[in-house]
């Protein structure tokens, strides 16, 4: 049986859950254009870039063919929290960190919290999915938590060097 890559098998992931959990109650097979299935098929079997990739996940919810219910996670202290919840290592649940992408303003110290069985790491990447050392915890062990402070307004992308099929974003404004 050949393995399926982590690069399809995230992106089919992501297509699948925003196609199924945020448009449930309208959306059918026939609402979503044939170029963006393409687009998710082409970008797993890597034909496509991760922009055109995200491009095409935008005009969706832009075009509210999806919706995605936004909420600002900002506490009177500015100290919002994402979770790690339990299950996140397992690459065939569905545990995502919570939010997936937390919004905050320039100053805010965000801390994760790690509610997994299995030890987890937050180590920041640049735009093209490339590690880079803006923020990266120790291991954290359940209980165990991080925090770091975002002083300029951005998007900024995380994931575990233990499980890197889990992913997330902070965006700063």
């Amino acid at each position: 049986m050949k393995e399926i890559s982590l690069r399809k098998i995230i992106p089919i992931t992501i297509f699948s859950i925003l196609l199924i959990s945020f448009s449930i109650d309208f959306a059918s097979a026939e609402s979503v254009p044939e170029w963006v299935k393409n687009t998710a098929l082409w970008y797993g079997e890597e034909k496509v870039s991760e922009t055109e990739f995200l491009n095409m996940i935008k005009f969706l919810v832009e075009n509210d063919i999806i919706t995605i219910e936004k909420k600002l996670q900002v506490t009177a202290n500015m100290n919002p929290g994402i979770l790690i919840p339990n299950g996140n290592f397992d690459i065939s649940g569905s545990s995502f960190y919570s939010p997936l992408n937390l919004e905050t303003v320039a100053g805010a110290t965000v801390t994760w919290v790690n509610e997994d069985s299995v030890p987890h790491t937050v180590q920041s990447q640049d735009e093209s999915g490339k590690v880079n050392d803006l923020f990266n915890s120790i291991p954290l062990n359940t209980g165990d938590r991080f925090e770091f402070t975002f002083e300029e307004p951005g998007v900024y992308n995380y994931f575990c060097s233990f499980h890197p099929w889990r992913v997330g974003v902070v965006t700063v404004k």
